[in-house]
Order: C-alpha cells, then sequence, then structure tokens
C-alpha cells in the first residue's frame, strides 16, 4: 500500500485539476471515498473500455492471479466482476447491481482482503459528458465490523481505487495504463 501511496501524490502532483480523491467519511463502522477525474473520451468509450477491458488496465497488483487478464465484468443486472484463478479456481470479486451503458455501473461486494470481512460494500461509477470528453465519478461505501476499526482501511482503499481509475484514464487517453 506504501507504494500506491506515494504513486497517488506523485501522480496528483503532475496533474493538478484533472482529479480529486478523498476519504469523505471515516469511522470504526465504515468509510466512503469518492474520486473524480475528467478523460479525454465519449462516455460511450469510457464505460467500453471500463467493462469489456478491465484485464487491460487494472493494476496486477491488486488480483488475486498476480495478473488482470484473469479478470472480467458480465454487462447484465446480477453479472459476476470475476477472476479465473489457476487450476480451474475463481473468485467473484463483486456483483452487478445496477448498470446504464454509458453511464452508470453499480458493483456490490468487498473488495480484495475486504471479502473475508464482515463487511458490505457500494462501488459506483458515474459517466457524465463534459467538454472535452467525460467526467467519471467513482464512490465506493464499505460498512460492517473489523475489531481494528474499518476508518484504518479508509486510506488504503483510496490510495488503490486512485491508482486505478488513474490507470483507466491512461488507458483510455492512450492505449497505456501506465503513468504518464
Amino acid at each position: 500500500m506504501r507504494t500506491s501511496g506515494l504513486l497517488a501524490v506523485a501522480i496528483m502532483t503532475m496533474a493538478p485539476g484533472w482529479l480529486a480523491a478523498e476519504v469523505v467519511d471515516s469511522s470504526p463502522s465504515g468509510f466512503t471515498v469518492k474520486l473524480a477525474i475528467t478523460i479525454q473520451a465519449p462516455p460511450g468509450d469510457v464505460y467500453q473500455r471500463l467493462i469489456h477491458n478491465v484485464g487491460d488496465w487494472w493494476n496486477s497488483a491488486h488480483t488475486f492471479s498476480g495478473d488482470a487478464h484473469n479478470l472480467s465484468i458480465e454487462e447484465k443486472p446480477m453479472g459476476c466482476f470475476c477472476e479465473k484463478l489457476p487450476g480451474g479456481g475463481g473468485v467473484r470479486l463483486m456483483e452487478v447491481v445496477n448498470l446504464a451503458p454509458g453511464k452508470v455501473l453499480v458493483l456490490s461486494g468487498g473488495l480484495g482482503p475486504m471479502q473475508a470481512m464482515a463487511v458490505a460494500g457500494g462501488l459506483r461509477f458515474q459517466i457524465s459528458p463534459v467538454e472535452g470528453g467525460s467526467k467519471l465519478e467513482v464512490t465506493y461505501a464499505v460498512g460492517g465490523y473489523l475489531k481494528a476499526g474499518l476508518d484504518t482501511w479508509a486510506k488504503p482503499v483510496d490510495s488503490v481505487l486512485l491508482d486505478q481509475i488513474t490507470r483507466l484514464k491512461n488507458y483510455t487517453e492512450h492505449g497505456d495504463p501506465s503513468p504518464k
């Protein structure tokens, strides 16, 4: 998580104005993180890459298999945001609970290590047209129980989401998710 945090600070320093990320609330029983980013592409293109090309922009360091190309999102209600594992295994990361192509994707579940915790999460991607492209707003609200308090997870989760969304922006605009 330390490397992701440093990357987030570096990205925000190099490109002010196009990205806003913050922990909007945090308590022992949960947290909400929000990110907003402008992407120089039409909403339909952003949505297409978000859903159909998740393995091309998601950071492999934040997968169970070590390879983001094992990820997929089924574009339908109750669809699976899933990951294939070696030997025929798999992980159901989240479930699609709402989608409006080109506009909204809402997923339910706990990402990464939060799957094994007593938590529930809602991850919303809202895409809207703006001059020069699209505004992508991402909100992840997590609630539940963790002995140490869920507020201890707010900043690390914010950092990981910042990395992922920055990679989506880079991939959509330049065909490469690496930092520019």
